[in-house]
């Protein structure tokens, strides 16, 4: 799935969120939500794209930064004079990771389409979910999600070598990304952090915005693309997750999510007109899988 505020502050800080017993319908209620949140994710994504041939991914992903610093400022409202030196070590870490990982995929989608950007990029949660355990299962998933890499990374005439590792990229900043939240979340409260590092790193990517339109003046529609994206794979995935953890167990929440590979490859088809052949799909297929596996037979 793309990057952004959706995996941060609620489902990977580590923070508890407590919820009372929900009822069936408040349940069905969350799996909906969950479904049209990563719908909208990779719809955005998609949709972003559209404006590279005029703002570039480093363009696109400037405007997606401030959407998603305005929406975290709003929902959070840091309290920044109160951080210590501390709390903003992390902080600012957590920015460059945050920028770092929206570039790099959005680069990468650029490059390889969203539907294999997207799975590389989702190697770095499921790395970090199976190195926390010590399970025999948990090995044989990660052998079948480096059978699903190593098929999607063959040697071949037409493989964008610089693409594939700009998703792979991708993913060690989003495994970081889980490692740095879940810091931040010991340190300070809710959504704080997350909020910190989105402006923080909304001010990196002000440089970049000024000069592109110095350089190259946006069209409208391009701008409107990129606002898009930030709106659908930020503000809305970011709000749906709080949501959802308080009405859907953990485990579904995980398992949902490492569906998303395959909806980006489906958005990419149908909307971009991005075709996969049989072996990209069998390799998405065997790494989303893989989480599916661990997540399934692990203890409630």
């Amino acid at each position: 799935m793309t990057a952004g505020p959706a995996h941060t502050a609620a489902a990977s800080s580590g923070v508890a969120i407590p919820a009372p017993p929900e009822p069936r319908t408040g349940k069905l209620t969350g799996v909906a939500v969950m479904l049209g949140s990563g719908l909208t994710n990779q719809v955005g994504a998609a949709t972003g794209s559209l404006a590279f041939p005029v703002l570039g991914p480093i363009g696109v992903v400037a405007v997606r930064q401030y959407v998603a610093a305005l929406v975290l400022f709003a929902v959070a409202r840091p309290r920044l004079r109160a951080f210590t030196r501390a709390q903003w070590g992390p902080v600012l870490l957590l920015a460059l990771v945050f920028g770092t990982m929206n570039l790099s995929l959005y680069t990468a989608i650029d490059r390889i389409g969203l539907g294999l950007a997207v799975t590389l990029e989702f190697l770095g949660p499921l790395a970090v979910a199976l190195a926390a355990t010590r399970r025999r299962v948990d090995a044989c998933c990660a052998l079948i999600a480096a059978a699903g890499v190593v098929a999607l990374l063959r040697p071949q005439p037409s493989a964008d070598y610089l693409g594939m590792g700009l998703g792979l990229l991708a993913a060690a900043c989003w495994a970081s990304y889980i490692l740095l939240n879940r810091a931040i979340g010991r340190r300070l409260p809710g959504a704080e952090g997350s909020a910190a590092a989105a402006g923080v790193s909304a001010l990196l990517f002000l440089p970049v915005g000024i000069v592109l339109v110095a350089e190259r003046p946006p069209t409208p529609a391009a701008v409107g693309y990129a606002v898009v994206a930030g709106v659908l794979a930020s503000a809305v995935p970011y709000l749906a997750d709080m949501f959802t953890l308080r009405r859907v167990p953990a485990r579904a929440f995980g398992l949902f999510m490492s569906v998303n590979p395959v909806m980006a490859a489906l958005v990419g088809w149908i909307g971009l007109g991005e075709g996969l052949g049989a072996l990209e799909w069998a390799s998405i297929g065997a790494i989303v899988a893989a989480n599916a596996v661990s997540i399934l037979t692990s203890q409630k």
